[in-house]
């Protein structure tokens, strides 16, 4: 049974980082941003991305990369996994956070509203 979780997350890793690249490509424009060179292109919107998965979480590639963290976990579950696999979710939740204000800072009060009617990385949940 654990397998079989730890593959659905795996799965739903890739699902989630492919759906949230191609709405930002397809929705939210993009422009070479000078105070954030460490961006891909698709990453520097112009537009607030609100659409298919971001109409319900505000970062589906941290989402990806937390369900690929534990889908990972679940595979061999050590006490040195369970302690990389605790740092690596702060580290996205502190990622996460960074870059709330970053967005807040440049879409403003729209932002501020996304973040009201959204979750940071699971539907309904968190």
């Amino acid at each position: 049974m654990r397998q079989i979780l730890s593959w659905a997350l795996l799965i739903c890793s890739i699902g989630f980082v492919l759906c949230a690249v191609k709405l930002l490509r397809d929705f939210g424009g993009h422009c070479r941003r000078d105070d954030m060179p460490e961006n891909f292109n698709f990453e520097n919107t112009v537009h607030l991305v609100d659409t298919g998965l971001y109409r319900f979480i505000r970062h589906p590639m941290y989402s990806s990369l937390l369900l690929l963290n534990w889908g990972v976990f679940l595979k061999h579950i050590t006490p040195l996994t369970i302690a990389i696999s605790v740092i690596t979710t702060l580290f996205l939740i502190v990622a996460a956070k960074v870059e709330e204000k970053e967005n807040q800072k440049f879409f403003g009060k729209a932002y501020t509203q996304y973040c009201s009617r959204s979750k940071m990385f699971f539907p309904f949940l968190f």
